[in-house]
């Protein structure tokens, strides 16, 4: 296959060199801006061990800091959203393959329609 040539579709055109060349292009911005960062950085210090409030690491295994707390002003700022969400989730298989059949029909309607 040559590399140079260009393939027409329906859709646009694919032309792997121009690809290649764009791949190469954001592999070279990416390792200038990596270039740019700081020099001061070293593994194995301070600097690598996980913030947690300023307070100290537990032990291996001595703490555990559940995932809710990460996402706890994510959840609470959705509140209103998830108090009627979190009803509809009985955890049963049928309901969600219900759910997922109903959204497929009605994409599959709007894409007919449209």
């Amino acid at each position: 296959m040559d590399v140079a040539w260009t393939m027409h579709t329906g859709f646009g055109s694919w032309n792997p060199a121009l690809w290649l060349a764009a791949l190469l292009i954001a592999l070279v911005v990416a390792l200038a801006i990596r270039a740019l960062g700081r020099k001061d950085y070293r593994k194995n210090s301070a600097q690598t061990k996980p913030f947690i409030s300023g307070n100290e690491e537990p032990a291996h295994g001595g703490g555990h800091i559940p995932a809710s707390n990460l996402y706890w002003g994510f959840l609470e700022s959705m509140k209103a959203y998830y108090e009627r969400l979190v009803p509809l989730h009985t955890g049963m298989l049928g309901d969600y393959l219900v759910w997922f059949l109903g959204v497929l029909a009605a994409v599959l309607v709007i894409g007919l329609v449209i």
